[in-house]
């Protein structure tokens, strides 16, 4: 016959005080004591002595003299006895009537289901910010490094935030992180500490977390023993972190793993393939994965490696990523190890080139107003050769509301069909070999665009000013790795010549010569 589940309970309780007694971590008898009153003053089985503190000093007994116990002459109760006094009239008419035996047990389910209800609701609330773990993270952090020089870790609070954001939401997205080369110290920092916050909450949750949870790649020793030496402090709150290189001897490393179970693991490419082949480690169940240093490792020839090792991690991992902006090779093996998921890109500065990093930007000329409906078609034409069998989105921009309908209805491609929606602000293009669908908008409306899910963006007309360019080209690259803004230059834009080519030439693109001899003119 089953046992029953106060029988499981009971059997679990016995064993856990063997194991507690007989472990070298057993507490006193005064600590094990406080331990049994908080358990018992949270399950409601606190004695009368134990209730003193939860009572408050009322007009009637102004020093709390009677601990929240009512006379017999009183005639209005105190704060805590009207609860108690309603429970006991309702035992009693519970008890007097012989066909509700069973409801107090009913409402006591309920009630109990309303507060775990109540419990996970005000969980909810607290994870659309950052905890006070996190915070706690950091201070430990900083407090370690306080003799070092350099800023402070709460300097860069905006961009942890943002990243933050994206690690811990119900959907995470992928980080493109295009400031510099390597994380700075505060970065770093800053993403520990949140998956520290991650790994918290999901114990409080009661979710089993793997280990590790976090792979942290580094290129080199001396940036593991870095990355090593932040997380380091971790480690009284519970975060225990390993690093992996060269510089030590893999039986020495596989020792020391196989006596503990890190949270963080921080290595390098070579050494973790050697551990993952020897069956010493294993990473399928890494749920955030950080590649510091993209460059660094194109430089080292280890790209290849970089993409076993996320074929190795069987889960769909949180992927964050540091490089700079210098090499296009690098925006290709990005894109390929970050595929499956949107992406979010972050920077610690405004500047145009890391926050437009592997956009591609196209400068077409235009003579007269009359020809930018024809050279649109054409752009879309050779962008739908260029990019045969996919399905992409176009964001087209317009001056005004009457342009952008007018572009939307004239569009007549060859071997094409194109179909427009009622409101004439969007059209779909269908060929042989791809599809696009394009959405028309006007400058004015362009506040309240999405840029989300467009990663080829054609500016029709140009702006007055240079700076609502920029807005579009760092919009259009904030959700993708690798993207397109193309341009129609007229006449009567000759005035955005000259600082039309310095975006240009600060994000490293080619300034075509009509438009550098407008420049100098």
């Amino acid at each position: 016959m089953a046992k029953g589940d106060d029988a499981l309970v009971r059997k679990r309780n016995r064993v856990r005080r063997k194991r507690l007694r007989s472990s070298e971590n057993a507490v006193s008898a005064r600590v094990a004591g406080i331990i049994a009153s908080k358990r018992r003053r949270k399950s409601g089985k606190r004695r009368a002595c134990e209730g003193m503190c939860f009572s408050l000093p009322t007009p009637e007994d102004p020093f709390n003299d009677r601990h929240g116990k009512r006379l017999k002459g009183d005639d209005e109760p105190t704060e805590d006895a009207p609860a108690a006094a309603t429970g006991k009239d309702e035992s009693r008419k519970k008890k007097k009537d012989s066909n509700s035996k069973k409801q107090p047990a009913r409402e006591a389910a309920a009630n109990g289901k309303s507060r775990a209800i109540a419990e996970r609701e005000k969980d909810g609330a607290e994870y659309d910010r950052p905890s006070k773990f996190l915070v706690v993270c950091l201070n430990a952090i900083r407090d370690a490094a306080a003799s070092e020089d350099g800023g402070g870790i709460h300097d860069s609070g905006s961009w942890g935030v943002e990243l933050w954001n994206c690690c811990s939401a119900a959907s995470p997205s992928d980080v493109l992180d295009t400031s510099g080369g390597c994380a700075t110290r505060e970065q770093t920092a800053w993403l520990v500490s949140t998956a520290c916050d991650i790994v918290a909450r999901k114990e409080k949750l009661g979710v089993v977390v793997s280990c590790p949870f976090l792979l942290y790649l580094v290129p080199s020793q001396e940036k593991a023993v870095q990355v090593r030496s932040i997380c380091k402090p971790l480690k009284a709150l519970g975060i225990h972190s390993v690093s992996l290189h060269l510089g030590a001897s893999i039986e020495h490393q596989m020792s020391g793993l196989k006596s503990c179970e890190p949270e963080f693991l921080i290595s390098t490419p070579e050494r973790l393939l050697e551990l993952a082949a020897l069956k010493a480690i294993d990473i399928s169940g890494v749920s955030m994965l950080v590649i510091d240093g993209l460059k660094c490792f194109m430089d080292l020839n280890v790209g290849d490696k970089l993409c076993s090792i996320r074929k190795a991690i069987l889960s769909n991992p949180q992927i964050t990523i540091f490089s700079d902006s210098s090499d296009r090779s690098v925006a290709a093996l990005a894109t390929k190890l970050l595929s499956g998921r949107k992406i979010t890109r972050l920077c610690t500065n405004d500047s145009v080139t890391s926050r437009s990093a592997f956009v591609t930007q196209k400068i077409h000329i235009c003579l007269s107003k009359d020809q930018k409906a024809p050279k649109v078609k054409e752009i879309l034409e050779q962008f739908l050769n260029n990019h045969a069998r996919k399905t992409a989105k176009v964001l087209l921009v317009a001056a005004s509301g009457h342009e952008a309908q007018h572009l939307s209805s004239s569009l007549k491609l060859q071997n094409c069909t194109v179909a427009d929606d009622s409101h004439g602000n969007s059209f779909t293009i269908c060929s042989s070999v791809g599809l696009i669908n394009a959405l028309v908008k006007d400058w004015e409306s362009m506040t309240t665009t999405n840029f989300e899910d467009f990663d080829t963006v054609l500016v029709a007309d140009l702006p007055p000013s240079v700076d609502e360019y920029i807005e579009i080209l760092t919009g259009a690259s904030r959700h993708v790795v690798v993207g397109e803004v193309h341009c129609i230059f007229s006449d009567a834009d000759a005035p955005l010549a000259k600082p039309l080519s310095e975006v240009l030439t600060s994000c490293g693109q080619v300034v075509p010569e009509f438009l550098k001899k407008l420049a100098s003119s």
